[in-house]
């Protein structure tokens, strides 16, 4: 059992979860976001990671999909996955500098190998040539051999649109919408809920980013 937690230590410190402490079992299944609990403790259970799966959380910002991404990572890593977090506009910021310095072949390698990659605030902004490629790139390499998670603000059915070139688009979206799992959250930001009490620093700065 010790060796046990060890590796889940090991691997939740490699994921970088943006919410280190989310977990499945605290999900909040009474507001009213759209979210149904068979459903969701159902997908807690892992079969798509195994079938090599994707994965897609929708919603408006502070409907919770960064937090409920970061559960499923944890959950992933409880059932003895490696995960990796990362917010595509710092994905994008890796890459070019990765590029730049001769390290992209190696840092492509490592995202196609990751067995979860959580893709968190994905088409925020306008994509140019590049940023349109790179993600091309490691779909294909994921497709049917490892899971994605991506969270967006747009659903799904604006996608086509703001990656901008067709031909990209039809090949980035056949990689990751075909074999997708899909939870569209809905209502009021949860951080309206919580504005009673003070934001800590920590839900300010997310605030200010997402």
């Amino acid at each position: 059992a010790m060796r046990a937690d060890r590796r889940l230590t090991n691997r939740l410190a490699a994921a970088k979860l943006r919410f280190v402490d989310a977990c499945i079992e605290d999900v909040d299944f009474a507001s009213r976001r759209g979210l149904d609990r068979r459903n969701t403790l159902q997908l807690a259970q892992g079969a798509w990671l195994k079938a090599h799966e994707n994965f897609i959380i929708t919603g408006l910002t502070g409907t919770g999909k960064t937090w409920l991404a970061c559960a499923f990572g944890r959950q992933a890593a409880r059932l003895d996955h490696s995960v990796l977090y990362l917010r595509m506009p710092r994905l994008f910021e890796d890459l070019a500098m990765a590029r730049l310095d001769g390290r992209f072949p190696r840092l492509i390698d490592k995202l196609a190998r990751v067995q979860l990659l959580i893709l968190d605030d994905w088409g925020t902004h306008t994509l140019n040539d590049q940023q349109r490629l790179d993600p091309l790139e490691i779909f294909e390499e994921r497709y049917r051999r490892k899971s994605t998670l991506i969270t967006a603000q747009l659903p799904v059915a604006q996608w086509h649109d703001m990656i901008g070139e067709p031909t990209i688009a039809d090949a980035i979206l056949d990689r990751i919408i075909h074999n997708s799992h899909r939870i569209a959250l809905e209502g009021d930001s949860m951080r309206r809920k919580k504005a009673a009490r003070p934001l800590t620093d920590v839900e300010n700065s997310e605030t200010n980013t997402n």
